[in-house]
C-alpha cells in the first residue's frame, strides 16, 4: 500500500541536489496523488515529467489504479512552505493577517518562520498638513497568518 510517507521519501529522493522543493503530497480518497513542486526561477513541465516517471519506475505494481499527477504549485496561489517565501523575498505579495485584513507591499526578509512585507500607508508628518505616503515594515508568522501569496503585476 502506497501512504504520503512513501511517496514523500521518493520525491525527497529525487530532489536531493537540485534547486527545486516539495510544496504539497495530497493523496485524495477518488486514488490520486498530487505532487505539488516548486523552484525559485519557476517549474519546467519536462522536469514534472522527469520526476511523474521516476515515481512510476519506483512504485512499479503498488501505483496501481492510483492516478498520479506532478505539477508546480499554482502562481497567485497561497504559500505552503517556507521555501516559497524566500523564492518571493523582493516580490510584490498580498497578505491576509489572522484578523482577515488584507496587506498588500514587498516582501523585503524572511527569518526562520518569520517574514517582513513593506508597505506604504499615509502618515501626516509632523508640523504638516496634508498625509504623505511612508514605507512601513510590517512583520507577521508564517504560522499566524490566514494567506501570503505572490501578486502577479500586468504593468
Amino acid at each position: 500500500m502506497i501512504t504520503k510517507e512513501n511517496v514523500r521519501q521518493l520525491v525527497e529522493e529525487w530532489l536531493q541536489g537540485g534547486d527545486y522543493f516539495l510544496v504539497d503530497i495530497q493523496m485524495t480518497d477518488d486514488d490520486r496523488i498530487v505532487i505539488e513542486i516548486d523552484h525559485a526561477d519557476g517549474v519546467w513541465v519536462e522536469d514534472c515529467a522527469t520526476l511523474s516517471r521516476f515515481l512510476q519506475e519506483r512504485l512499479g505494481d503498488e501505483l496501481g489504479e492510483y492516478e498520479l499527477e506532478v505539477g508546480s504549485a499554482g502562481l497567485g496561489q497561497p504559500f505552503k512552505v517556507a521555501q516559497q517565501y524566500e523564492s518571493h523575498v523582493g516580490d510584490q505579495v498580498e497578505v491576509v493577517d489572522a484578523e482577515g485584513k488584507k496587506v498588500t507591499g514587498l516582501l523585503k526578509a524572511v527569518d526562520g518562520r518569520q517574514f517582513v512585507v513593506t508597505t506604504q500607508e499615509k502618515q501626516v508628518p509632523e508640523g504638516k498638513k496634508r498625509p504623505v505616503k511612508v514605507d512601513v515594515d510590517k512583520q507577521y508568522s508564517m504560522d499566524e497568518v490566514k494567506s501570503t501569496k505572490y501578486l502577479l503585476n500586468f504593468k
